[in-house]
C-alpha cells in the first residue's frame, strides 16, 4: 500500500531532505511538497502530512491537518507539554487521527533521552548542555525540552533537581526545574549532553549528531508508523521497541 505524503517545509534543510527520502521509497508518494508561499488546501489529498516548518507555524498546520482528518508527522520545534496538553484536549477522548511529534529523529538521539529518564531517580543535581548550528532559530532546542520535560516526569514523586542561583542569566533557562544551556556554533550539526551530578561522581549521557544522515532511519520509521497512529505520540521511543519503560510526557 502507498502512502501519499506531503510535506510542509519542503524547501527547508530538513524538508529537502525528506522529500528525497519519500521519493527513494517505493511505500511512499509525494504529493505535495510546500513552502511559505503555499496554501494549505495544497495538503489535501495526503494520507500523511509531514510538518518541518517554523515553531510559530506548525501549530496552524497541525490544527488543519486534525481539522481535515489527516495524520501529521510533527518535526518543528517548539511543542512544549503545555502546548501537547492543549492538542490532546482539542483531539478528545476518541481521536480518529494521530499526531505524532518527534523532537529528533535521531535513534542515538531517542536512546540518550530514554537512558537520561532513567537516570534520573538516582541524581539530585541534574542540568542539560546541548548546541546547534549557528542558524538554528529556536533555543533550547526541542530535544533539550523533551529531555528536560521526560527528566521531571520520572522524578514525579521525588521533586525538583537541584539547581541553585537559576535566578542569574548564565545558568540557562529554567525547563521543568531543570537548567538548560544552548550553544550556537558554527561546525556543529548537533549534539546534547545531560549531566548528573551525585555524591562523588558525574554521569554524562552524551548524544552527537555529525551528518543529516543520522535522521533517516528515524524519518522512515516516523513516515511508517503516523498513519497507524490515534491521539497525539510524543518521541521516537515510541515508536522503537527500548526494552525499558518510560514515563509519559
Amino acid at each position: 500500500m502507498t502512502t501519499k505524503v506531503a510535506i510542509a517545509g519542503a524547501t527547508g534543510r530538513l524538508g529537502r531532505d525528506i522529500v528525497q527520502l519519500v521519493e527513494s521509497e517505493d511505500d511512499f508518494q509525494l504529493v505535495a511538497g510546500l513552502d511559505s508561499h503555499s496554501d494549505l488546501s495544497d495538503l489535501l489529498g495526503a494520507d500523511l502530512i509531514v510538518d518541518v516548518t517554523l515553531p510559530e507555524v506548525s501549530p496552524t498546520i497541525v490544527e488543519y491537518a486534525v481539522a481535515n482528518g489527516i495524520h501529521i508527522l510533527v518535526g518543528t520545534s517548539g511543542w512544549t507539554a503545555e502546548r501537547i496538553a492543549q492538542l490532546r484536549r482539542r483531539m478528545g477522548e476518541t481521536p480518529q487521527t494521530g499526531v505524532v511529534i518527534i523532537p529528533n529523529f535521531s535513534i542515538g538521539a531517542a536512546l540518550a533521552i530514554a537512558f537520561a529518564s532513567v537516570a534520573a531517580r538516582f541524581y539530585e543535581s541534574i542540568e542539560i548542555v546541548e548546541a546547534h548550528r549557528a542558524h538554528k532559530i529556536d533555543s533550547p532546542s526541542g530535544t533539550a525540552v523533551r529531555t528536560a520535560e521526560l527528566i521531571a516526569a520520572a522524578r514525579a514523586g521525588l521533586g525538583p533537581v537541584a539547581a541553585p542561583h537559576t535566578d542569574q542569566r548564565a545558568r540557562g533557562q529554567n525547563v521543568a526545574s531543570i537548567p538548560v544551556h544552548s550553544l550556537r556554533l558554527s561546525g556543529v550539526v548537533a549534539r546534547q549532553q545531560v549531566v548528573f551530578g551525585g555524591a562523588g561522581e558525574v554521569l554524562t549521557i552524551d548524544h552527537e549528531t555529525l551528518e543529516p544522515s543520522a535522521y533517516r532511519a528515524g524519518i522512515l520509521l516516523g513516515l511508517r508508523g503516523a498513519p497507524e497512529a490515534r491521539g497525539v505520540m510524543v518521541g521516537l521511543e515510541n515508536l522503537i521497541d527500548l526494552g525499558i519503560s518510560h514515563p509519559r510526557a
